[in-house]
């Protein structure tokens, strides 16, 4: 069953984070929240490897990706779910997917999914935009195409928003959810937000 991204309140400050990087392209074992600190904006991505929502825009996003990030965005995709339950989600196989799809970003584990749950992320994939002084700007859908309609992969949303982020523009103030697969928690282990 699909879900949608929380809409966490505009405005709100990014929440910290340091976790280890799997992504091998990138020269940096672990990264954190100050690891872009040189960067007007920042795109926070809650991805993963085998949601079929992320693997429809994965050429497309980590293009944007590479455009965007030679214009002042710092990008960093985390993976939050329970690779017991889902081993494709591995961090040997993020490995594999970076080097595969050349992701240009840090691709960073949650082991713990408690970032996940500190940014309330609840789908795959889920994005949270920040300007220069780390808050909430833009959190909602790549584009409205899914993998089971005929829309074509723009990231026109992001797009939008981006743009306007990094140019010092107003962003638009309709936004609409992401949606995907739900990050798969660990048994038991479920946010109140997921919840409702």
């Amino acid at each position: 069953m699909a879900h949608i991204s929380t809409m966490e309140k505009l405005g709100l400050p990014a929440p910290k984070f340091d976790l280890e990087n799997f992504n091998t392209r990138v020269n940096k074992k672990t990264v954190s929240l100050d690891y872009f600190k040189e960067y007007p904006a920042l795109l926070v991505a809650f991805i993963c490897n085998h949601c079929p929502y992320v693997v429809h825009i994965r050429d497309s996003f980590t293009s944007f990706a590479s455009e965007f990030n030679n214009k002042g965005l710092g990008v960093v995709a985390i993976s939050s779910n329970d690779i017991r339950a889902y081993p494709e989600d591995h961090p040997q196989k993020m490995t594999e997917d970076s080097l595969k799809y050349s992701y240009p970003f840090p691709y960073l584990f949650d082991e713990s999914q408690e970032i996940a749950k500190a940014y309330r992320a609840s789908c795959t994939p889920d994005f949270f935009l920040y300007n220069k002084s780390r808050t909430l700007v833009y959190r909602g859908q790549y584009d409205s195409s899914r993998p089971k309609n005929s829309e074509p992969v723009t990231g026109i949303d992001l797009r939008k928003a981006t743009d306007a982020v990094v140019n010092g523009s107003i962003l638009i103030s309709e936004q609409k959810p992401s949606m995907g697969c739900n990050i798969k928690w660990k048994k038991g282990s479920e946010p109140d937000y997921f919840k409702s």
